[in-house]
């Protein structure tokens, strides 16, 4: 198993970190465009293996994509980060160009790879990547549902004072900070809902911290978060190497599915060795629906501004 992951970053370096303490992969290929930076990260790295008790064999190489060939799964993470301020759609001119040049140079070394995308705004880029190279659409995975989910059960533990290991939720719609759907409907407590313990005020100040989740990160360190986002993408990295089957929200290409066409959005999906092995369509209430369509709206809006 082979994982190549573009951007030695706080991002890429922290993914390739947590894929290699799992242990489930035999090499993974941190690239950067900057001079002998991932070379360093990929050596500091290799640097805990004794420590950590791994074996994963990591590399670092500038911007030689051969070193790539044959990777498994690819991800994204190159680009330029947010500033405090900044929303995830102003990354778009930038960060379009970027994540073209980078999918067709991964593809053209590993033909039946999976990409997984990470850089922002995700959905439109991970759309970018469909409109823009031959993969199936299976092959092509939005990372932001898992992060924003793991953000989402966060608040809930925190709001329900419990272990976070009590706490199951999902986050659907677009990563954005109005785009998000936390499933307060679907979030439980050792299977009790909880609106059972939260009065629907406390879960909407949940919700809402949700969504703003990064931003608040982002106004905290002065850029965008990399522990929680790189153990999110290792997740996803995980469940499909080792054909887990597990269920994930992620951004992916519907076609009808949740009334919507033509777009990259997070949904439930599984997750297995061929990528998006099926998307899971779940009952939304009523505020929900509405939420998902105009969360779709604002994606799309975002879309329209692509060059493609």
């Amino acid at each position: 198993m082979k994982v190549t992951v573009v951007g030695a970053g706080a991002v890429g370096a922290s993914c390739a970190e947590y894929i290699a303490i799992k242990n489930f992969a035999s090499e993974v290929v941190l690239l950067d465009i900057k001079e002998g930076f991932a070379e360093g990260k990929a050596m500091d790295l290799m640097q805990t293996a004794s420590l950590n008790g791994f074996d994963t064999k990591i590399t670092g190489v500038t911007n030689d994509y051969s070193k790539t060939a044959d990777s498994d799964i690819c991800v994204i993470t190159s680009g330029i980060p947010r500033k405090p301020g900044m929303t995830r759609e102003e990354l778009i001119g930038i960060n379009a160009g970027i994540v073209k040049s980078v999918s067709s140079s991964l593809i053209e070394q590993s033909p039946n790879t999976i990409i997984i995308v990470v850089s922002n705004p995700m959905d439109t880029m991970t759309y970018l990547v469909h409109k823009t190279t031959d993969l199936p659409k299976n092959r092509i995975i939005g990372m932001g549902g898992a992060l924003d989910s793991a953000r989402f059960k966060y608040r809930l533990a925190e709001a329900l004072e419990c272990p976070i290991s009590d706490v199951d939720g999902m986050v659907i719609g677009g990563h954005s900070d109005k785009g998000m759907v936390p499933l307060t409907s679907h979030a439980t407590r050792n299977s009790i809902k909880v609106s059972e313990f939260l009065s629907e005020e406390r879960l909407n100040q949940v919700k809402e911290d949700t969504k703003v989740g990064g931003a608040t990160l982002t106004k905290l360190l002065g850029t965008s978060a990399w522990y929680a986002p790189g153990a999110a993408v290792s997740g996803l990295v995980q469940a499909i190497a080792c054909d887990q089957k597990k269920m994930f929200p992620c951004s992916t290409l519907l076609d009808g599915e949740y009334g919507l066409n033509d777009l990259c959005i997070g949904v439930p999906v599984i997750l297995g060795r061929n990528g998006i092995e099926k998307v899971v369509e779940i009952e939304l209430s009523d505020a929900e629906k509405a939420h998902m369509k105009e969360s779709a709206e604002g994606v799309s809006k975002t879309n329209g501004l692509l060059e493609l």
